[in-house]
């Protein structure tokens, strides 16, 4: 029961709930329009669902600190489930008002499971160990988007084949049917995950947890959030951080791959982010550097090779436009999609670098497990502010080269307060509060522990 109650363990059964909830998603979204015949629905879809992320994500972290985090991944994890229906009863309506619909109540839903992710991947490793816990769980829950890309690899592998192949054929039924599946197991597993309190961290210290405050106290921390800071100053790299989606899903994926090929590229894109993770993890968690140098050369790393791979990015954008006919490429015609599959998984491998970062660094400020909920909720508020207005922009049509333009520039005008946090970061936090109580705490009965948690 020991090894049971590990930290590792609770990140690990995290990871595998994320691999079938938003893991799934990422494969279905990273088709281009869902895996639909008309991508347009499902920009308005993800639009819905990004500004409602956006709003409910700021107050998240309060619900969160009442409601818990299983009865948050819960329904959060179920809200996928629908969203993904939603999809499966467009192929047979093609009424986009279902589809809508669920796109906001998965806004909600997602806030909360990410928000609930968030402080327990920040919270559940010590100061020594935030690299390597969210290189692990990037690895687990990228690795539902690599196995969710085989799905419609597999299930559509004969459907849109060929130069006169329309590019935009949808997935089939049994495709939707199985991600539900795999979805809904995926909410359950919520129901697994132990208690806070009784989390053991590796060095053997208790996860601390306060008692639930009252929600209008929850409240006015929030709205203090937008006088930290820390998270003001890193507010523009979270809002920067999922923008580019709808451009690399739609602009690129969608546009230019068959249907087939774009499951494959979402293996090669998700299984590029397992590599970022991993790699700036393990430099995140380097002991003979402080942490504000290792954040500042990561940092530098990071901006580097976006703009590399970025400005590659747009050599090869200027080759089209979306008012262009879909080229509709295989991956069979190795001549024509070696390479902008090599720049799809640089995209890939650099989206995890990034919010590697900015989840170690946000770790990195603070112990607090309920200060660290109310961080999570803020990012994922922002980023997905910048999810709904990315995703708003390809809706009205904006052409795709000046949506890599806005991509670009946006991260790039965002690093030189991300830098600020970076050289600020201390080496420990130990100092604080809740590292006081850790003697008291560890000492409690099982009992005693379960009153204060909230379930």
């Amino acid at each position: 029961m020991s090894f049971y109650r590990s930290s590792l363990v609770q990140i690990i059964i995290l990871g595998f709930l994320c691999f079938c909830c938003p893991g799934m998603f990422n494969a279905l979204n990273g088709m281009g329009g869902g895996g639909k015949i008309n991508d347009s629905t499902a920009s308005i879809a993800n639009t819905a669902l990004y500004a409602c992320f956006a709003i409910f994500g700021l107050m998240s972290g309060a619900v969160h600190n009442i409601l818990g985090p299983r009865l948050s991944l819960l329904f959060g994890g179920l809200c996928y489930t629908i969203y993904v229906g939603s999809f499966l009863a467009y192929n047979h309506t093609e009424t986009p008002a279902f589809n809508i619909a669920a796109g906001a109540l998965l806004g909600i839903g997602a806030a909360l499971l990410w928000t609930a992710q968030g402080a327990i991947m920040m919270a559940y490793p010590t100061e020594r160990q935030k690299g390597r816990f969210i290189a692990i769980f990037w690895i687990i829950f990228n690795l539902g988007g690599v196995m969710g890309g085989f799905i419609p690899f597999a299930l559509n592998f004969h459907t849109g084949i060929g130069e006169g192949a329309p590019a935009t054929s949808g997935v089939s039924d049994a495709t939707y049917i199985a991600f539900m599946t795999v979805m809904t197991f995926g909410a359950l597993l919520s129901l697994l995950l132990l208690p806070p309190q009784l989390v053991s961290r590796e060095d053997g210290s208790p996860v601390i947890i306060k008692q639930a405050p009252a929600w209008q106290h929850e409240a006015h921390r929030v709205l203090a959030l937008f006088r930290d800071p820390t998270m003001l100053l890193l507010l523009p790299i979270f809002l920067s951080s999922n923008w580019f989606y709808s451009y690399q899903f739609n602009g690129v994926n969608g546009f230019v791959f068959n249907l087939r090929t774009r499951g494959l590229n979402n293996v090669i894109y998700w299984g590029a982010q397992m590599v970022g993770a991993t790699i700036l993890g393990r430099f995140l968690d380097t002991p003979n550097l402080r942490r504000a140098v290792r954040a500042t050369y990561s940092l530098i790393a990071i901006a580097l090779l976006f703009t590399a791979v970025w400005a590659g990015g747009l050599v090869f954008q200027l080759r089209y436009s979306r008012h262009d006919q879909p080229f509709n490429w295989d991956f069979t015609q190795s001549s024509r999609v070696s390479g902008p599959i090599i720049l799809y998984s640089l995209y890939g491998l650099l989206d995890a670098a990034l919010q590697t970062w900015c989840y170690w660094v946000m770790g990195a400020s603070t112990n607090d497990t309920g200060r660290l909920a109310l961080y999570a909720g803020f990012y994922k508020g922002i980023q997905s502010a910048g999810g709904a207005l990315s995703w708003g922009i390809d809706w009205v049509g904006v052409d795709y080269p000046i949506q890599l333009i806005i991509s670009w520039a946006l991260f790039t005008l965002a690093l030189p307060s991300a830098y600020l946090v970076a050289k600020r970061l201390t080496d420990t936090n130990i100092t604080e509060g809740e590292s006081n109580q850790a003697t008291t705490t560890s000492t409690l009965s099982t009992s005693e522990k379960s009153k204060d948690f909230y379930t």
